[in-house]
């Protein structure tokens, strides 16, 4: 599903956000990618969903080398592809089922069945209620929620989440988590960068640790 074979990111300036990165993510498989702040989970996160590109190496996703495709083809990989940001990028001008529908519009989905494609991303993320609110009218863990389902009304194979649980209380992190796994017994493979990787325990599941844009053996 996703392999990187010395992978290197470097920003103008000689700065190298990640520094020969070797690692396997598994088809079905959760992935918390943890390391201190500046570490360079961000960065691998955003290579990952094909939003940049190495600057070396080889990063195969869905098959595809990320570092090696032609910008004609990267819309087609990324419906492969759901990214939870960690700012969230919600669209505050818009409904909660707007801000579902977006994506769908984009891709040409009829609109008969992006509404029910949107609805039914909004009923698994416990806000089918709420589909008319405005996400300023949300709390932050329902923003959260929002965010997750915009990400997943593709159906994607793999979910990417930056922080997700981040800012917030513990309630509506477990609720975020919680969402998570259950994608993942649907057989998305879930891939989160996060300081706190204790925030999955109990399962077997993969580690990866930045430091200093270097994994830690």
């Amino acid at each position: 599903m996703i392999t990187a074979s010395q992978v290197v990111k470097r920003y103008p300036g000689g700065f190298e956000a990640i520094r020969g990165a070797s690692f396997e993510i598994a088809e079905g498989e959760i992935a918390l990618i943890g390391g201190h702040s500046g570490a360079g989970k961000t960065t691998l996160l955003k290579l990952l969903g094909a939003m940049e590109r190495p600057t070396s190496g080889s990063l195969i996703v869905c098959g595809q080398n990320v570092a090696a495709l032609r910008s004609g083809v990267l819309p087609f990989l990324r419906r492969n592809l759901g990214f939870v940001f960690q700012d969230q990028k919600l669209l505050f001008d818009r409904s909660a089922l707007d801000n579902i529908l977006l994506p769908l519009e984009i891709i040409g989905l009829s609109p008969k069945e992006a509404q029910r494609r949107a609805r039914a991303a909004l009923d698994k993320v416990g806000l089918l209620s709420r589909e008319k609110a405005y996400p300023i009218a949300l709390s932050g863990g329902e923003q959260q929620r929002l965010a997750i389902a915009r990400a997943v009304v593709n159906r994607p194979s793999i979910l990417l989440a930056d922080e997700p649980t981040a800012n917030l209380d513990e309630e509506s992190a477990r609720q975020v988590l919680d969402l998570f796994l259950a994608f993942n017994q649907a057989k998305v493979t879930v891939v989160i960068a996060t300081h706190a990787p204790q925030i999955i325990s109990g399962r077997s599941l993969k580690r990866l640790t930045l430091s200093h844009g270097a994994l830690l053996p």
